[in-house]
């Protein structure tokens, strides 16, 4: 099979930065910290400058009469446990070292109201801290829609709960988890606890693009435009119907699913519709980034897996985060074969040549490689340039050596 070369224009802002972007939007606030110790929550993997942003955080933070100190902030994930949390995010470069900061990493929480679904939890380091920054990525969420998806307030909830808040919201009907995430979040504003929150945006090529900084009581009604501000950016596949999606990695470093569903439309939630675009017949994902740490959440999302993938896969922490989300369809084995070659043999033999299209992840879709039938299409597509040079379908051992 021959692919060819296909570079997509995403949207490119990037801040020039960062550390001088993250002061300004602190001081824009016109708001001083508590003068006391002040937590910042970290965890949400794939974040362009994290180190950079987190540690010009806690220099203002300093600078302006705090004492900032790191907290894992991550719900059940790495296993749940105090020590793997701070492993995960020392594994991000949020060390002490780097950041100038301590990290308090525990699974106590400290009970803070009640709704629907369940209690409200919040760390109890952040609890019996002068007051908390909110730091994450704003970007859409891989289970549902609403006017506030991942972000600010889900790393409030999910994050600052740990495994506790994380079972009370995954245990909403996914169709409720906007409202119930929003409920959440308005006990835990409501606390006193949450000094700001500093939200990021990223551009197409995962670039921090902006950097904003909200009062505390001012995030659940500041994020919803942020969100808006943040489908500008959003990229996507260029074409809406595919025969074959390869995926060179999957991993929590690309999206909380692995695979993101916004890209990929299956959200591997039962009962619960997919998204009706893009529609795509059959997903081969080829590799687990070793930065997951062997979570291998979204395997189930494949149609196709190949053996190393699987054996990537850490079994009890990939339990831990599914069965806390409840969504036990996204870590199911899927088909599995040998390596690379014999999974992409199995699927031309079944399903044929029409409509392929390889991509790394998918969180960066700047760059991947199509079909002849696609390529065609694709060359009056307005944000694609086609390379009219074939590139043949290259192996080396049996893996794939596109990327």
């Amino acid at each position: 099979m021959n692919l060819f070369r296909v570079e997509q224009k995403l949207v490119s802002a990037p801040l020039p930065n960062v550390a001088v972007e993250v002061h300004r939007a602190l001081d824009q606030m016109n708001l001083p910290p508590p003068q006391g110790e002040v937590a910042i929550t970290a965890g949400s993997r794939g974040i362009s400058n994290l180190v950079e942003i987190t540690k010009a955080a806690g220099d203002w933070l300093r600078q302006n009469g705090a004492k900032p100190f790191l907290v894992p902030s991550m719900g059940s994930h790495n296993g749940a446990t105090a020590e793997g949390q701070q492993k995960m995010i020392e594994s991000l470069g949020l060390t002490p070292k780097a950041t100038g900061m301590e990290i308090r990493s525990s699974m106590e929480c400290v009970k803070v109201g009640t709704v629907e679904s369940g209690d409200v939890w919040m760390d109890r380091h952040c609890h019996e801290s002068a007051g908390v920054l909110v730091l994450n990525r704003i970007k859409l969420h891989t289970c549902f829609a609403g006017p506030v998806q991942s972000g600010l307030t889900k790393m409030m909830v999910v994050g600052m709960g740990k495994i506790h808040s994380a079972e009370t919201f995954h245990s909403a009907p996914p169709e409720n988890r906007p409202r119930i995430l929003q409920e959440m979040g308005s006990l835990l504003v409501q606390s006193g606890k949450i000094f700001a929150g500093l939200g990021l945006l990223e551009d197409g090529l995962d670039q921090t693009a902006e950097i904003h900084a909200i009062p505390g009581p001012k995030i659940l009604e500041q994020e919803p435009a942020l969100l808006e501000r943040h489908r500008h950016y959003f990229p996507t596949l260029p074409c809406d119907d595919l025969g074959v999606l390869v995926v060179d990695e999957i991993g929590k470093t690309y999206s909380g699913t692995g695979m993101d569903t916004n890209v990929i439309g299956r959200r591997g939630i039962h009962g619960f519709q997919d998204l009706t675009r893009p529609r795509i017949h059959v997903i081969a994902a080829l590799g687990l980034s070793p930065h997951a740490l062997g979570n291998g959440l979204g395997v189930g999302l494949a149609d196709f897996i190949t053996q190393r993938l699987r054996q990537a896969v850490n079994e009890h922490k990939t339990f831990t985060n599914a069965y806390t989300t409840g969504d036990m369809q996204r870590m199911a084995l899927p088909c599995t074969l040998a390596d690379d070659e014999e999974v992409l043999k199995k699927i031309q033999g079944r399903y044929g040549n029409r409509r392929w299209m390889f991509i790394p992840n998918t969180l960066h879709l700047e760059k991947l490689f199509v079909s002849e039938d696609l390529a065609e299409e694709l060359r009056h597509h307005p944000s694609c340039q086609v390379d009219p040079t074939p590139v043949p379908l290259r192996l080396q051992s049996g893996r794939l050596q596109l990327f």
